[in-house]
Formats: structure tokens, sequence, C-alpha cells
């Protein structure tokens, strides 16, 4: 599997962990928690899933700039 494949599979993953922690989050907010770990909790998937979905986003660009530099050589 190539390493992009890779890495829209983690940003799959970490897609379901920042919704599980919202979900979370809106459960502790209804029943009036007072913790704030538990508001912070989502940020842990949202930072990497920012990084490999700027990744994936930039990833038709890159390819199409390798697609020009092919043609100008042959």
């Amino acid at each position: 599997m190539s390493s992009s494949m890779w890495i829209r599979q983690i940003h799959r993953w970490l897609s379901i962990a920042f919704t599980l922690a919202v979900v979370a989050n809106i459960v502790a907010m209804i029943q009036r928690v007072e913790a704030a770990w538990i508001g912070f909790m989502a940020l842990v998937p949202l930072i990497p899933m920012l990084i490999t979905g700027l990744y994936l986003f930039a990833l038709p660009y890159l390819g199409k700039r390798d697609d020009a530099r092919r043609e100008a050589r042959s």
C-alpha cells in the first residue's frame, strides 16, 4: 500500500476518534461535569488530523506539478 493510502487510512481513523471525543464532550456538558481534560480530549486527534488533511488536500496539486515536470523533460 502506498504512503498516501496509509495517510488516508490514518486520517479516517483520526476522524472517528475526533467524533467520539466530541460526543464525549457533549455528554459531559449535558451532565454538567466540570473537567477541562474532556474538552481538550478532542484536540488530541484534531491536530494530527489537520496535518494529514492538509497533506491529502495538497496531493492533487503536487501530482500535477510532477506531471508537468515529466512532460517538460520529454
